[in-house]
């Protein structure tokens, strides 16, 4: 039987609000099922196992935070520099932010994954190649730093997403200018397109 594409997105989509709402705990396929208006079991004849269910919301939290190619176009037409670098990762923040709930879930997801071996395979094969992409990305627009520095970027930025998604330190620092003195800080000295 083929599954329709929408509506497996449409599943997950309910699904992560299910897993932001009620964190991992209270994600099962009824409740899945119930978020979407579907009727029992659709949930699972999607996703077989609880695995299978959470590495689908983990993929799918990477599709809805797909950048727009249109705001990638003008950030690629400037040169390479520190600058456009801060501007990207700037840009990073802005959708993860926008969208809270997913940057939710996928806390709660990774924190699950610590937990659940199958799903920390299947969650870490999407977080490594989204890495991956993003130094590929990182090294072809020739901006400063290479794989090292993204990693770095990678570890500041989820500290500064975890702080402003979740309970606060609340050092009163403006993230803009968090990600400007992060960016600063971690590629200092770094040739552009290293």
């Amino acid at each position: 039987m083929a599954r329709n594409p929408e509506r497996r997105a449409a599943l997950a989509d309910a699904g992560l609000r299910v897993l932001a709402a009620n964190g991992a705990r209270g994600l099962t396929h009824r409740a899945v099922d119930a978020e979407a208006g579907v009727p029992v079991g659709t949930a699972s004849n999607y996703f077989r196992s609880r695995d299978a269910l959470l590495g689908a919301l983990g993929e799918r939290i990477f599709e809805r935070f797909a950048p727009d190619d249109a705001v990638l176009a003008e950030l690629a037409d400037r040169e390479p520099s520190p600058a456009l670098l801060t501007d990207y990762v700037r840009y990073v923040v802005e959708r993860t932010t926008r969208q809270p709930e997913l940057t939710r879930a996928l806390i709660e997801l990774r924190l699950e994954a610590a937990r659940r071996p199958d799903l920390a395979r299947i969650l870490g094969d999407t977080l490594r190649r989204g890495y991956r992409e993003d130094v590929a990305f990182h090294v072809a627009a020739g901006l400063p730093g290479g794989a090292f520095e993204v990693a770095l970027l990678h570890y500041a930025v989820d500290g500064l997403l975890l702080d402003l998604l979740t309970t606060s330190i609340d050092a009163g620092f403006d993230p803009d200018e968090v990600v400007a003195a992060l960016v600063s800080r971690l590629t200092a000295g770094c040739p552009t397109g290293a």
